[in-house]
């Protein structure tokens, strides 16, 4: 058999837990039931950094944020980085990129897409395409967006808008149809496509025909009364509650908004069923590994809060991972934990490329010989100063979205917070001060009862904390990172 080809399906911001397929009681996804029935699902897979441009790079490089340095998304995809693309285009690869970038910026990195059409949410970005024109013109979507960016309905905290436009003014939409020109235009080269959507990240803006199927009830996450009060609350918690909070919205806002966010998902998944039956009708899907996951995710209502921030609950966490194709398993869900730096040298593995000695990920169990993982690791920040409640103090109130993004880079820097998550437990070690976390994930799966201060956990608090030394030993502190 020659080399498989690549069809990498990357959202932006989508929990695990937007689908049925890992807990959903109402926002079924029928397509990725039906990719997964044919491969392997993973119900432990975890983000090595809960923010764009660090996931992003750790997928890439199979490393995590403090060996790479790109902790901020303000530092991208370091200019000497062993990544999946280097390789890929030196075995022979035609590689594209089909959506949103956020990672790679030099020119050196650019020239090794054959096909590169970048968008984000409004639709194109100013740079023309490279390798194959927009199949569908891009102008609709933009004017489309702008219309609706005028008229969504807004919160200090949060803003939505249900809308009726023609699928392809949406960013989902657009994608879609130019990645099914992309598969079905002759291919004399084994090729990596990367269709990066950006939904369901924020703003969240949904087609009417979508919203309709998420139900006007839809049930609120589980909450507790006074769960950001208390001297075990970590301060960048207490933060960004204070400023993402929905204790003073409409439940009717609040409802609506989570139905916009799940209609996203609807609307991918419908758009991973029109790219499984490209790759079935071109001849394609005997020799191509699908790949669907995302670099975070989102609260969407968890702890009465929406979008994201620094804080490791599996909201913001854990994503989906679902891998389909030639030699993998089929309709296997495999429950150890997985992490996003695991994914290139899983396909490294399966496309018979060597793994370089620079990546920290290991190819996936059940997929590969390798054992099961108990444990898997998050992080963020990068050492800059605490941004505390006192200085939340001196914004203007109410707080909401402006002062989200007024304080975003000195938050996105602020500490060194580490994550280690077993099946069972999350801990969280913040050696800034900012806090120590603990939960029972079997037993308060909405986490929230952060048990660090509980003097009967002191014992697994070592265990973790000493799991956490050994990652940070064994995947080394290398590079330091500009401070904003």
């Amino acid at each position: 058999m020659s080399q498989p080809n690549i069809v990498f399906i990357l959202c932006d911001q989508l929990k695990a837990t937007a689908s049925h397929l890992y807990g959903s009681p109402f926002c079924t996804t029928p397509q990725l039931e039906r990719m997964a029935g044919a491969g392997t699902l993973f119900e432990n897979t975890y983000t090595p950094h809960p923010l764009c441009v660090p996931a992003r790079i750790s997928l890439w490089t199979s490393q995590y944020p403090h060996t790479h340095g790109g902790r901020r998304n303000q530092t991208l995809m370091p200019p000497d980085a062993t990544h999946a693309f280097k390789q890929w285009k030196a075995q022979g690869y035609q590689n594209a990129l089909i959506g949103k970038n956020h990672c790679f910026k030099t020119d050196e990195d650019l020239a090794l897409f054959d096909v590169w059409c970048e968008a984000v949410h409004h639709g194109p970005v100013k740079q023309p395409p490279r390798g194959m024109d927009w199949v569908v013109d891009p102008t609709p979507a933009a004017e489309a967006y702008a219309t609706t960016v005028k008229n969504m309905t807004e919160s200090p905290r949060f803003s939505y808008a249900i809308t009726d436009y023609p699928d392809t003014c949406y960013s989902t939409g657009l994608l879609t149809a130019q990645a099914l020109q992309f598969l079905a235009e002759p291919k004399q080269e084994p090729f990596a496509l990367w269709l990066s959507y950006p939904d369901p990240h924020e703003p969240y803006i949904a087609p009417k025909r979508y919203v309709d199927m998420i139900p006007e009830d839809v049930p609120l996450p589980p909450r507790r009364d006074g769960e950001f009060s208390g001297p075990e609350v970590p301060e960048r918690a207490r933060v960004l509650h204070e400023i993402l909070g929905m204790d003073d919205d409409r439940e009717e806002d609040i409802r609506n908004q989570l139905r916009v966010y799940h209609a996203n998902v609807k609307f991918i998944d419908d758009s991973v069923g029109r790219i499984l039956d490209a790759l079935d009708s071109h001849g394609l899907r005997d020799n191509t590994i699908v790949v669907f996951t995302a670099d975070h995710g989102d609260f969407a209502g968890e702890h009465n809060m929406t979008c994201k921030g620094g804080l490791f609950y599996d909201c913001l966490t854990r994503v989906p991972l679902i891998i389909s194709g030639p030699g993998i398993p089929q309709g296997v869900r495999d429950q150890s934990m997985a992490n996003l730096v695991d994914l290139v040298p899983t396909l490294h593995h399966l496309a018979g490329i060597e793994i370089p000695r620079s990546m920290a990920g290991k190819p996936l169990p059940t997929i590969s010989h390798e054992p099961p993982r108990t444990a898997t690791f998050s992080e963020y920040g990068c050492g800059a100063p605490l941004f505390t409640m006192a200085d939340l103090a001196e914004f203007e109130v109410p707080s909401g979205r402006a002062a989200l993004c007024r304080s975003l880079n000195w938050r996105e820097a602020e500490g060194r917070p580490k994550m280690v998550c077993t099946r069972q437990w999350k801990y969280v070690y913040d050696p800034m001060g900012g806090g120590d976390e603990l939960f029972d994930l079997q037993r308060d799966p909405a986490e929230l009862r952060n048990l660090v201060n509980d003097p009967g956990h002191s014992t697994v608090v070592c265990e973790l904390r000493t799991q956490l030394l050994a990652w940070c030993v064994t995947t080394e502190d290398a590079k330091p990172v500009p401070l904003p």
